[in-house]
């Protein structure tokens, strides 16, 4: 038996049946919501592992229950929306979406992004120091001397591909493609946008991310 458990919020009752349906059979536990605030409810009563949120829902839409979501936890939440313009999915990432898929959707194709983005937000590293920011992917916890800080699901991916490719130049495409996995409804301002706020919460050790004028950026404590 899969020991995920998926929330899936859409205003939809098709939606929400074809998707429980489908899950189900690969056994994952799955938990349904109908709008934002009944998401709210049930995530507070629950252990969810990942949320799949449709944006336009009645009562509270889904922009907003990320919102609220974001200030509780950073539970990985994967966007399913029929509002695909680019606004619309730059918006999602900026309030801290890991995901963002168009309606309509390929079932084979969703659940193969939600496993890769349970692998991605589950899997074991040992605790890597540098300087004075310590990164750890087991306890999913990021400290600058000695004080916790926290950061979003995406936040926290980044931070880890740069630290992996620490005094390596990487280009915004690559960021983009290796952190968010896919390119189609990527944008390279998404990336200025992370960096920016993952350097503000990182305090003294924001300056390890460096960047590099007209190609992208590059992790250097040595400075």
């Amino acid at each position: 038996m899969n020991q995920s458990t998926i929330m899936i919020v859409d205003d939809e009752e098709r939606i929400r049946k074809v998707l429980f349906d489908y899950f189900t059979k690969l056994d994952y536990q799955v938990k349904l919501a109908k709008n934002g605030e009944e998401a709210i409810d049930i995530f507070y009563a629950n252990k969810i592992d990942l949320v799949i949120l449709d944006i336009m829902m009645p009562v509270m839409d889904g922009y907003e229950t990320l919102k609220e979501l974001r200030k509780i936890s950073n539970v990985p939440v994967m966007i399913l929306s029929a509002k695909s313009e680019e606004y619309d999915i730059l918006k999602g990432f900026e309030l801290y979406a890991d995901e963002y898929v168009a309606k309509p959707f390929n079932l084979k194709i969703l659940s193969a992004r939600v496993e890769a983005l349970l692998r991605r937000t589950s899997g074991l590293s040992e605790e890597v120091t540098i300087g004075d920011l310590t990164y750890n992917k087991a306890t999913y916890e990021v400290s600058v001397k000695g004080e916790k800080v926290e950061l979003t699901n995406k936040e926290f991916e980044l931070l880890g591909y740069l630290i992996l490719n620490k005094g390596i130049v990487l280009s915004r495409d690559d960021i983009l493609n290796n952190v968010w996995h896919y390119d189609y409804f990527g944008d390279v301002r998404t990336i200025d946008t992370h960096i920016k706020k993952l350097r503000a919460k990182l305090l003294d050790c924001g300056g390890y991310i460096q960047t590099v004028r007209s190609v992208g950026y590059k992790f250097d404590a040595s400075i």
